[in-house]
């Protein structure tokens, strides 16, 4: 799950960076391997599905979204 989880940070077009935080060899080898996988539409879809574009679970997190264009739904993957 953490390879598919950067993997969709790392491609997410709103996204400029991705900040890991490995405490071990082991967990920087499980984020580095996140850059051999591809996500298909069909699995960003299902994502999409669980959690849609633009919608923020923890409305406190909703600070960061004041005015930030890439968010709208024009800039997204498709």
């Amino acid at each position: 799950m953490v390879q598919v989880a950067v993997a969709f940070a790392v491609r997410h077009p709103a996204v400029t960076s991705t900040i890991i935080g490995p405490r071990t060899m082991e967990h920087l080898d499980g984020y580095l391997a996140a850059d051999g996988i591809e996500l298909s539409d069909d699995v960003l879809d299902r994502i999409d599905e669980i959690v849609p574009p633009g919608v923020t679970i923890n409305d406190v997190d909703n600070m960061w979204n004041v005015g930030t264009r890439s968010l709208d739904t024009e800039f997204r993957r498709r």
